[in-house]
């Protein structure tokens, strides 16, 4: 359980480290169940290819929908526990990955605030980053900015669209997370993070499920927001008749065109797929088209 000074640095840093929070015996169990998912036989591929090489998997799409072994650890007691002391007794699942940060590539992940790519009534929303490797500066750790998640949402547009990363960051007070595996990180979601790719020879896997307070009900129903409410769970207590709305004005993350993942949009293949696409059917489009 999250003491009450565990708790104070949460709410002053915007995010929190509980190391060994899961034992090895679990990890093993996730890690096996990776590799199943993995398995070529499997006819479900529920995983996004790095672009490099296009053979190294570098995120695999809501685990808990594919091998219980996730589903379980999502809804673990310890885990529903400290996630309660974060955000309050009724707390809902709300979606799940896997980022798998492969030995020598392991895409980067550019600054950003999860809470821009689904905006909420309010900002009671975390996620649960279980690693189940060593995260150490040399794989790419986890990156944070301690406290920017108490200056509200920062725009994450680049010419006037939502791309999913913020530009012009100081990253003096940045902080590296390096944690055995089993550990937790919670993060809340305004803290600023990002990792950078995995330089070492050995991969850095980390699940991914994240949560939210019950009354907190979303706010934009874009194509790559909506497609979570299906998989909405109440995990403990109960739901909410009532939304509580937090004061502000939130940028809506409209972006130029449909993308897959954080990953494409942060890169802007979203946009070259489209043109390929285009100029595959026979239309004539100009360059500058792909930014």
């Amino acid at each position: 359980m999250i003491t009450d000074q565990q708790a104070g640095f949460y709410a002053d840093n915007g995010y929190l480290v509980v190391k060994a929070l899961f034992d090895s015996e679990q990890v093993g169990r996730a890690l096996a169940a990776i590799d199943e998912l993995l398995n070529p036989d499997n006819p479900d591929k529920p995983y996004e290819f790095e672009p490099h090489d296009g053979t190294t998997v570098r995120r695999i799409w809501s685990p808990t929908q594919k091998h219980p072994v996730f589903s379980q650890m999502a809804s673990a007691p310890l885990l529903l526990d400290c996630i309660e002391r974060l955000i309050g007794r009724n707390i809902l699942f709300h979606y799940s990955k896997l980022n798998m940060k492969g030995p020598k590539v392991g895409s980067v992940v550019e600054w950003h605030q999860d809470f821009s790519y689904y905006p909420h009534t309010n900002a009671d929303l975390l996620s649960a980053l279980v690693f189940l490797d060593a995260a150490s500066t040399q794989n790419g750790c986890l990156r944070v900015v301690p406290g920017s998640h108490r200056g509200g949402l920062r725009s994450h547009e680049v010419d006037g669209f939502f791309r999913g990363k913020v530009q012009g960051i100081d990253e003096a007070s940045a902080v590296n997370i390096e944690v055995p595996p089993g550990s937790v990180v919670f993060l809340h979601c305004l803290t600023l993070h990002a990792s950078a790719r995995n330089e070492s020879n050995l991969p850095r896997r980390t699940f991914l499920p994240a949560y939210r307070a019950a009354d907190a009900f979303p706010i934009y129903f874009g194509p790559h927001a909506a497609h979570n409410e299906p998989g909405i769970k109440l995990l403990r207590g109960q739901r909410a008749k009532v939304a509580r709305v937090e004061a502000g004005v939130h940028l809506l993350p409209i972006a130029e065109r449909e993308f897959g993942s954080l990953y494409e949009l942060q890169e802007g293949s979203h946009l070259r797929k489209e043109l390929s696409a285009m100029k595959t059917a026979g239309y004539a489009v100009a360059d500058a088209a792909a930014h």
